[in-house]
This record gives C-alpha cells, structure tokens and sequence, in this order.
C-alpha cells in the first residue's frame, strides 16, 4: 500500500488516481473527512490527518511500502520558514515511527541553494531533514509550476497576460498533472538510498511565449505586460497576501529572473508530456 498526502490537491490527487489505475492499494491522507468519500468510492483507504499531527500521520503511514509527501502551503502563516521547518519535522518523525521504507518528497527546483529563492528554502531544509531519515528518500524536483499563470488570467478579457517574469527568458516548466505521474512512478519503482529526480515539461517557456499559446487558446490576441519586480510585493499584498509571502515570492521571482533558481544538474532530468497550451486551456475551462 502507498500513502499519498495532498490527495485533495493538483499533484496528490494525480498520484493516487494514477496508482489506482495500475491496480495498487492506496491509503490518500485527507484534512477533512468529507473529502474522503469520493476516495472510498474509487477503492482506496482514507486516513483523515493534518500535518501538524504527528500521531495521526504515524497511523496514515504505517504499512505502507512508500509515501507521498509534500509541504502544503499555509497562507495564513506570517513565519512560513519556520512554520514549514515544524511541519517537516512532524512529517518525517511520523515516517520514521511507521516504518515506511521509501519516501517521495516533492520539492522544486532550486532547492540545492543556500539563499535567494523564498519559499524554496523551505524545501532545501525539507530535503536536508528526510534524507537524514532511515527510509530511502527521492527528492523530486519539480520547475516552475505551469498552473501557476492561473493567477495571471484576469487579464484575458483586456487582451494581455502580466507577468514579473523576463519576458524572453525561457526557463522550465512543468504541469501538476505530470509531476503526480512521475511520483507514482517514482513510488512504484521503489526507493533505494537518497536521489534526486528533476522534473520539466516538454520544453522550456518564456512569458512572451505562454502569451502567445494563451492568444490561441483565447482565440485573441494577448499581449504580454511585463511588470517590475518592484511591483510585486505591493500587488500581492493587495491580492490579500500577507507581507511575509509578498516578500517571499518577490524573492523567488528575482532567484528566476536572475539565474539562481536554476537546476543543480547531475541529476535525472525527466521531462512530462503536458505542454502550457493544454494547462491553459484546462484553466480558462476549454
């Protein structure tokens, strides 16, 4: 059996119905037990657990022969380094008291960094602590999410896509949907020792290029708006994100445009098969 946390989101939801369709059992880990049912019906055990709750996390582990883990992202929080550092430990402590033999554990691009990447440094310390751990660890490192221009899309209706990104760099992006396939894969193929796997779609994108998919998905012309850094943490914060995760995602955009949240490399690099035209379609509900 495998253990799949975030089965309520994008990539956890993948995981499990992917290992579902090989024929596996799976236990999904679920906040809120209305959630669960859906799961029940389509064959797979339900464990109802936060990750702030070590003990409940022990039992939603225990027996199962790999796991799916990963750091939802809490919003509300105003320490969100400090707060992701508890919950990792929280998160490994109950690994390590059910036994589990091999863990997956979603990570991004860039985690090999010491600095300069925001919110990735949570996963650089995430990868630090389960790699420290008993159980076999792969860390997969996923690029830039591709669903992540969804928060972009309100200016489709004008005709133009805004974005804090370079306009012509062209960096790696993947879709949720391939990173929940390749951590199934990943979990059905076993884990032996510590490894990291780096994960991209087909090819890489610039901004100006995902305008241009968006302009013929919309069936429009889309203008790409390039916006100054600068303009970021005051955008997000009247988005109603606190100040701590402005200035984390302010810090993240300048790590991309800058270089620094690039591959470490001497890794696997596999690539997903979901182009951005697809993910935009999806999101504007084609």
């Amino acid at each position: 059996m495998f253990a799949v946390l975030g089965a309520s989101g994008n990539t956890g939801r993948t995981v499990a119905e992917t290992l579902l369709r090989k024929g596996k059992e799976v236990r999904v880990v679920v906040r809120d037990a209305a959630k669960g049912k859906v799961w029940n019906e389509a064959g797979a055990d339900v464990s109802v657990a936060d990750v702030e709750d070590g003990a409940a996390l022990r039992r939603a582990f225990s027996g199962t022969e790999g796991a799916y883990v990963l750091l939802p992202p809490n919003f509300s929080s105003t320490q969100v380094l400090e707060d992701n550092h508890r919950r990792t430990h929280t998160i490994a402590a109950a690994v390590e008291a059910a036994d589990v033999p091999h863990v997956v554990l979603l990570s991004s691009i860039g985690a090999q960094q010491a600095g300069g990447t925001g919110p990735i440094l949570g996963l650089r310390d995430a990868e630090g602590v389960f790699t420290r751990g008993r159980a076999a660890t792969t860390c997969l490192r996923a690029a830039y999410f591709m669903e992540n221009w969804g928060g972009a899309l309100f200016g489709v209706a004008q005709g133009f896509l805004p974005s804090f990104l370079l306009a012509d760099r062209a960096i790696p992006m993947v879709a949720t949907r391939d990173i929940g396939v390749a951590a199934a894969r990943l979990l059905t193929e076993g884990g032996n020792g510590k490894r990291v796997v780096e994960l991209a779609g087909p090819r890489e994108y610039s901004p100006r290029e995902v305008a241009a998919a968006l302009a013929r998905v919309a069936g429009k012309p889309i203008t790409l708006r390039e916006e100054p850094e600068a303009a970021i943490e005051p955008a997000l914060r009247a988005a109603g994100l606190n100040a701590e995760w402005a200035r984390l995602f302010q810090e993240l955009t300048h790590g991309v445009n800058t270089g620094i949240v690039v591959w470490e490399g001497g890794h696997p690099l596999w690539r997903g098969d979901t182009d951005i035209a697809a993910v935009l379609s999806a999101l504007l509900g084609n």
